[in-house]
């Protein structure tokens, strides 16, 4: 899998967040986006993903065989991120069960096994709900790294873990990322010291309105 950034600018009104970013992003390779808060890396994962429109440029999603209409590139992707919301009234059993029907199971992943990758057998009947902060971004994690999807985007992941839930994360890190194109938006290196590839959202902001 490979995304190709081709002069790609996003701008809010008049304020231009990023400009002229060139960029290619392959299988196999980790790449963290960094900045200060508020400095448009949320806003560069969501052109990336597909959500966003890029107000300039063009962003191509292809394989080995062919090129990936951006309509469709949703098949091809996990996203955790804070600001991702959980359907609340359902158990967490209902829940995986409910996101893979949308997505595939990675290999040798199913249901029983994704539970108690969380250690939350007791809480499998438990409504997302009466989660904690922590329990629910572990459950999103979860979902994104256990998936069989080629492109994998961590928005923020360590967001409201323990010195455990870390621990935890770096494992998933280690044990789920082969042969994906993985993207972390961080500005806490714990979260993006697995990466090879880092990209400063502040050396696209030098440019005339």
């Amino acid at each position: 899998m490979k995304i190709t950034l081709t002069n790609i600018g996003r701008r809010f009104n008049r304020d231009w967040i990023f400009r002229h970013i060139e960029y290619e992003f392959t299988s196999g390779n980790s790449y963290a986006i960094l900045g200060a808060n508020g400095s448009g890396k949320s806003t560069l994962i969501s052109v990336l993903n597909g959500s966003l429109t890029p107000s300039e440029g063009q962003i191509t999603y292809s394989d080995k065989q062919s090129t990936i209409d951006v309509s469709d590139v949703y098949k091809e992707i996990s996203l955790a991120a804070p600001y991702l919301e959980l359907v609340e009234t359902f158990t967490l059993k209902e829940l995986i069960n409910f996101h893979f029907k949308f997505k595939e199971f990675s290999s040798g992943m199913n249901a029983s096994k994704l539970i108690r990758l969380l250690g939350l057998e007791s809480s499998a009947h438990k409504e997302i709900r009466y989660f904690s902060s922590g329990m629910k971004q572990r459950t999103k994690l979860a979902l994104a790294f256990c998936a069989a999807t080629s492109i994998l985007f961590l928005d923020e992941p360590t967001s409201n873990l323990d010195a455990q839930g870390l621990a935890w994360y770096n494992e998933l890190t280690e044990n789920f990322s082969k042969d994906k194109i993985i993207i972390v938006g961080s500005n806490q290196e714990h979260e993006y010291n697995f990466c090879s590839k880092k990209i400063q959202v502040s050396d696209y902001k030098l440019f005339e309105n």
